[in-house]
């Protein structure tokens, strides 16, 4: 410092441009303490304790969340999933022909619908929503009839719809397939899941006489949610285009619903 201060004057007491302070953590025990993360993904604690066991440092809460996050790492909902229940061949073989089925129906040779179906009652669905710091949005809940919805959807939002107080059993899918049946105008695909109303002995011996009429049903795939996509629709209407009114009483429910089913390929799309 004082040669410094003799050979360069004020100048040289200024320190020169550093890398600042060295990481804790060495390259290799910043992957190690990703690999403890990811046999415990819900506990960073537990994965800091156990690395801070192991390599003999003290890791401060702070610097095991910068290793994570410089990884590329988000906190965020995990999601539950049948894939590894699923016939994965059969998962892409159903991919193959849907694809198929939609390359005729683009060349206007046939109409493909998807069939399911959902419900809502008084114990509504929680949905995310900006809130004050400190508050907690309260929606009212009780118990009520199951309000179910009974539809066929296209990938262009035509929608065919029925609604049912109370249960839902094949007796009734059979009458709504009926109604949808007498409705068709050129060949027609219905595409469906294996839920028992639709595999019931009833049902399927419906498929002939609805074949004879021109409109087949394909079975997808058992645990293949993902390749029927009215299940998006039902998620849109329940998280997002029912509004928080609807809860307020049954009736008020039913009305809710009506205008959202009512608004399905006009309002909502």
């Amino acid at each position: 410092c004082f040669n410094n201060w003799e050979s360069k004057g004020i100048v040289g007491l200024f320190d020169n441009p550093k890398s600042g302070r060295p990481r804790i953590l060495s390259p290799r025990e910043e992957k190690q303490a990703l690999e403890l993360l990811k046999e415990d993904p819900r506990s960073s604690k537990q994965a800091q304790s156990r690395l801070e066991m192991e390599t003999k440092k003290q890791i401060s809460g702070w610097t095991f969340k910068r290793v994570v996050q410089r990884s590329g790492l988000i906190w965020k909902r995990m999601r539950g999933s049948l894939k590894n229940r699923r016939d994965q061949a059969a998962f892409e073989q159903a991919q193959k022909e849907l694809d198929y089925l939609h390359e005729r129906e683009a060349r206007e040779e046939l109409l493909v619908y998807y069939y399911d179906e959902s419900g809502v009652s008084l114990t509504p669905v929680i949905p995310y929503g900006w809130q004050a710091s400190g508050e907690t949005e309260q929606l009212p809940s009780s118990r009520s009839k199951r309000l179910n919805i009974l539809g066929f959807y296209t990938r262009n939002n035509q929608f065919a719809v029925t609604t049912i107080e109370g249960s839902v059993n094949s007796e009734s899918v059979i009458d709504c397939f009926d109604r949808f049946c007498a409705q068709t105008e050129k060949e027609t695909v219905v595409i469906v899941d294996n839920a028992s109303t639709h595999t019931s002995r009833a049902f399927k011996a419906r498929l002939p006489i609805w074949a004879n009429k021109g409109m087949s049903v394909k079975y997808l795939p058992t645990y293949s949610p993902e390749l029927n996509i009215i299940e998006i629709l039902w998620r849109f209407i329940k998280y997002q285009w029912l509004p928080l009114s609807a809860y307020q009483s049954y009736k008020q429910l039913k009305q809710e619903l009506k205008n959202v089913l009512d608004g399905i390929g006009s309002k909502y799309l």
